[in-house]
């Protein structure tokens, strides 16, 4: 099927080759009463199976404490009081197979309490609280994760704490303290809160607050100086400048011309309070781009209003660039004004009032959205929960039109309150929802004050922000990129980490760079996550191996989050996303193992990564999800119950010949979606998968989609492309579905089976 554009003229050319050249655990559930003043051991298990923890004291003012797991832990965290000073909450450094930490300065009769958090084959478990006098010499303990303890203390006390917690001794005696712990499943609350941060934060010199006195020529020298500085597709795609534009509720008469990594945002509640009179703009904007926009990634906007100066908003964009929360008074054209290619994106929870036209937009993807009309469309345009949405007619035209999302939340975001304090607004979830989210007003949440959000910027390290996620604080993470010594863990439930102006993650050393317990209700926003030169097994995991905590009112969402494998480095991970948990909404990521970047970054040997996204969870959703060119099954989905709307891949462009890329059944080539065997139920709408081998062109890809052949597990609305005839796929699903044309025309399954 050929695009229709308008009268006059002609069929954009195909894409450019080169398209694209802690309080982390449950409260704890038990604490020795009556044992402060105790010197020597305070507390040992009733069985030593799991850990030691041992006290020495290298000077008179320093408590180094050891704690050594008899099952490697991936972290271990020390929860501890010194006197009457606060809680402190922080990770242990690695030392062999012990972790370490000392406490400095501390006066000798100072006594500390203290316990830990460590994970054990996946799980997290604490252990009992212990005591400890500085001067007593040191003193070594061993302990398990049941949580019973004794100790052996001097003096007369009784006590009862959180769990089940009771200590009695009389003079010289022997008290028992009991209670239970367990495996971090979710929904309780840290052992310490946040320390109190400001409600009106610094936020950095990357992000930019714009207020209405500023007056408009002084903002639009800001917004002009900023889009020179981050508009060149050869020399800013991978730089590392990050930036965001903050609009204060009011209204502007500016033109924003949005750059790569760059994100503008309205600070309202709901998305009118900001009206931009002017353009919110991508375009193909360089001499260099030849008027094709298939590079402009990784750009935002969100929360505003828009009257559009011609009458007409253009947002002509490829992956990682989210339009949500906006209100375009007009028309929203979302294809160059060259006519040329772009290469696909997503809308969400938005309204525009005009015509949104897609033209020589490749594939997109619209959710929980109101539209006034929608025109054109190449080859995969998805929509879900929109009114105003054209009808069902794939594959000619390619629109596939579900009537509501069955579950949806939109993102948290950043907003002023009535005070000029900022807070942070987190939408409800909907089920079977249609249209956006504040169409009848606000839209339905609750918010949280930023006095609990630890701001993350240039300085930190992965430690600084596994202190405040152990501290029991959410994140709010400015511009920049920051290079990870450690996993970061998130082990709070509704934990919010929220991203703006595309703030950078990068691995060091082969860490897997996040990591989310099996926990409710944590949502991950606005988040770039770029591998390191040495390996990782995965960037992002939701939930341990085995994960099997229901969710469904309260799950995990990770929300406008993208994953790149090489182009600014050799950057090397063997899976991307891994989603252990049940229940989880993956709303809009791309995974992309680049094709193209900086010199020496890219190639067959060079940027390793085997898969996207791997789904062990049970009835996880995707809505708006792009993987591409990973070396073997893109993504792999073995959880039951899964549902995905809307799916853009492309294979790897670079396999150097056959033989290298064949799958373990020894067919040619990896499906792009492969539903695990096991699986018995699973659906998908609007599927597209290319192929563009251009390294080998003699090179075949068997299927693109390979699934088990069960009733349960449907496709609808399914296709392929050669783009350019270079190379072909053989099928679409399974053998279903003929081998790719020539001439870059689809091969479509409408339903399968």
């Amino acid at each position: 099927m050929r695009a229709t554009f308008p009268p006059g003229r002609t069929r954009p050319r195909p894409r450019r080759t080169y398209r694209r050249p802690l309080a982390l655990v449950a409260t704890l559930a038990l604490a020795l009463a009556g044992l402060l003043g105790l010197v020597g051991t305070s507390g040992s298990a009733s069985a030593a199976s799991d850990y030691t923890q041992s006290v020495s004291e290298p000077t008179a003012t320093q408590a180094k404490f050891t704690f050594t797991p008899t099952t490697p832990a991936s972290y271990v965290i020390i929860h501890y009081q010194a006197g009457t000073a606060g809680q402190q909450n922080v990770q242990m450094a690695a030392s062999g197979s012990s972790w370490t930490y000392t406490v400095s300065p501390v006066s000798a009769g100072t006594v500390i309490s203290y316990s830990f958090t460590y994970t054990k084959n996946g799980p997290q478990y604490d252990t009992p609280q212990f005591t400890y006098t500085q001067g007593s010499g040191g003193t070594t303990s061993s302990g398990t994760s049941s949580g019973t303890s004794t100790g052996t203390s001097t003096g007369t006390s009784t006590g009862t704490s959180t769990g089940t917690s009771t200590g009695t001794s009389t003079g010289t005696s022997t008290g028992t303290s009991s209670g239970t712990t367990s495996g971090s499943t979710g929904g309780t609350t840290p052992p310490g809160n946040c320390p109190t941060q400001s409600d009106t934060p610094n936020f950095g010199p990357n992000v930019h607050i714009f207020d209405p006195s500023m007056g408009n020529a002084a903002i639009q020298a800001q917004l002009d100086a900023q889009f020179n500085q981050m508009k060149d597709t050869n020399t800013a795609q991978f730089s590392e400048n990050r930036v965001a534009d903050l609009f204060k509720p009011g209204t502007y008469n500016v033109e924003d011309n949005v750059g790569f990594y760059t994100s503008v945002a309205g600070l309202g509640q709901s998305p009118d309070q900001v009206t931009i009179n002017g353009d919110v703009t991508v375009d193909a904007f360089n001499a260099s781009d030849a008027g094709n926009a298939t590079q402009n990634f990784w750009r935002s906007a969100e929360n505003l209003a828009i009257n559009p100066s011609s009458g007409t908003d253009r947002w002509a964009v490829a992956q990682a660039a989210p339009f949500r929360r906006i209100d375009v008074h007009g028309n929203l054209a979302l294809y160059p004004a060259s006519y040329g290619y772009a290469s696909g994106g997503y809308i969400a929870d938005s309204k525009i009032s005009g015509q949104t036209a897609s033209i020589s937009q490749q594939q997109w993807y619209t959710r929980d959205s109101n539209l006034g009309s929608w025109s054109g469309g190449v080859w995969n345009m998805v929509f879900s929960g929109v009114t105003g949405a054209p009808a069902n007619t794939f594959p000619n035209p390619p629109e596939t039109t579900l009537g509501t999302t069955p579950v949806s939340r939109d993102v948290p975001y950043l907003y002023l309150d009535g005070s000029g304090k900022y807070r942070v607004f987190l939408p409800s979830l909907r089920t079977n929802a249609s249209g956006p989210s504040w169409a009848n007003g606000n839209t339905p949440g609750s918010s949280l004050p930023m006095s609990q959000f630890y701001v993350v910027k240039a300085g930190d390290t992965a430690a600084t922000i596994n202190n405040a996620l152990a501290s029991g604080c959410n994140l709010f993470v400015t511009p920049g990129v920051y290079h990870l010594s450690q996993t970061l863990n998130v082990t709070k439930p509704d934990t919010v980490v929220l991203g703006i102006g595309y703030p950078t993650f990068v691995p060091d050393n082969g860490v897997n760079a996040m990591q989310v317990a099996d926990v409710d209700g944590v949502r991950l926003k606005g988040l770039l996550f770029d591998a390191g030169t040495a390996n990782s097994q995965a960037l992002l995991t939701i939930g341990p191996a085995n994960s099997s905590a229901a969710h469904a009112s309260d799950p995990t969402s990770i929300q406008d989050v993208f994953f790149r494998i090489g182009g600014e480095r050799a950057g090397k991970a063997t899976n991307s996303l891994v989603v252990n948990s049940d229940n989880t909404l993956i709303d809009h990521i791309w995974a992309w193992r680049a094709d193209h970047g900086n010199g020496g970054t890219v190639g067959w040997t060079t940027n390793t990564a085997d898969t996207g996204l791997t789904v062990n969870g049970d009835n996880v959703l995707a809505t708006g999800l792009f993987v591409e060119h990973y070396q073997k099954y893109e993504v792999v989905w073995n959880g039951n119950g899964g549902r995905t709307i809307f799916f853009q891949n492309e294979n790897p462009y670079d396999p150097p010949n056959q033989a290298a890329w064949k799958n373990p059944a020894g067919q040619n080539g990896y499906a792009a979606y492969k539903v695990g065997d096991a699986v018995t139920t699973h659906e998908a709408w609007g599927l597209g998968s290319y192929c563009y081998f251009n390294v080998n062109p003699a090179v075949n890809n068997y299927h693109a989609f390979e699934v088990p052949n069960r009733s349960g597990v449907k496709f609808h609305s399914a296709l392929t492309v050669s783009l350019g005839g270079v190379g072909t796929i053989t099928h679409v699903i399974n053998d279903t579905g003929a081998v790719t044309a020539s001439n870059t025309t689809p091969s479509n399954v409408v339903n399968f089976p």
